[in-house]
């Protein structure tokens, strides 16, 4: 009979168990609770499908303007930031890999330090130097725009603050994904006549697909996450023009009267949904392209 081995459970059982405590069993009951009017006080009533009935189809319920109002500035801010979350990094990371460019391992730490810095910190830097009255826009080059205030000034700050802070990851997995590369693809291409861009669309593009394709589902996952940037930069204004839907579920779970946990949960199991159909959307575009 064949022993059993006790060294990959002990390893593996402490990560287990923490994604089970943290994780698995507070998604489950945040699921029940969705179907249930919670206060996060008394116990749960249950009432079925009556939280995800007001979201979805009563349009004179604060509850459906909440969620699709949420869920369109988050579609803004998903679409706007997404590309730049992508394209940069990789362009980065081709550029160095070339061998004319040196310091590579200088420029690589200066890019990732910004992804090491807590979002909440990083939103306190960059709203100083947006600052209307004292910051470094106003004061040094004489712009006078209340960014805060104003669209699409809200949206710029914000996209700024994220890009500056989430290129350092992806970064790293492209320059890793790159350096892999087999080195007689690019002198085969260079036989041919190809150029640099020629090169990086038809060598460098089809050898990393499935790299682009984990970072472009997780940021794209993360993004639909998006809670501290507005919070912090614009409090979700003008207007509630960059009030995204988490901004709405933490409100609900937790506001200052009385809590509404239970559509809070239907609202995130929602946003769940949404972002599990897109990423199998994307999944599925991506590979039936490689192919």
């Amino acid at each position: 009979m064949k022993k059993f081995n006790l060294k990959p459970a002990i390893f593996i059982g402490p990560h287990l168990i923490f994604f089970i405590v943290f994780g698995l069993l507070p998604s489950l009951y945040g699921i029940y609770a969705s179907f249930t009017q919670w206060d996060l006080v008394s116990d749960p009533v249950w009432v079925g499908l009556d939280n995800y009935k007001t979201i979805l189809f009563d349009k004179d319920s604060t509850f459906s303007y909440q969620f699709y109002n949420g869920l369109k500035n988050t579609f803004v801010f998903v679409v706007a930031s997404v590309p730049f979350l992508i394209i940069i990094p990789l362009l980065v990371a081709a550029a160095l890999e070339n061998k004319g460019v040196k310091l590579k391992g200088l420029f690589q730490a200066i890019l990732y330090v910004p992804s090491l810095i807590s979002a909440s910190a990083a939103a306190l830097i960059w709203g100083l130097i947006f600052n209307a009255q004292l910051g470094f826009t106003s004061n040094v080059f004489g712009m006078d725009i209340p960014w805060a205030a104003n669209q699409p000034y809200a949206w710029i700050i914000i996209l700024i603050l994220t890009i500056w802070g989430g290129i350092g990851g992806n970064l790293i997995i492209y320059r890793a994904s790159i350096s892999g590369i087999d080195k007689s693809l690019y002198e085969a291409a260079e036989i041919d006549g190809a150029n640099k861009f020629q090169k990086f669309i038809n060598v460098t593009l089809p050898s990393i697909r499935f790299p682009l394709l984990y970072t472009f589902v997780m940021t794209t996952a993360g993004c639909f996450n998006v809670f501290v940037q507005p919070l912090m930069m614009t409090r979700g204004g003008p207007n509630q023009s960059t009030t995204v839907l988490m901004m709405y579920i933490r409100d609900l779970a937790f506001t200052s009267g009385s809590s509404i946990a239970g559509m809070a949960s239907a609202m995130a199991v929602l946003l769940g949904i949404v972002i599990l159909i897109i990423s199998i959307f994307q999944y599925v575009l991506m590979m039936r392209n490689s192919n």
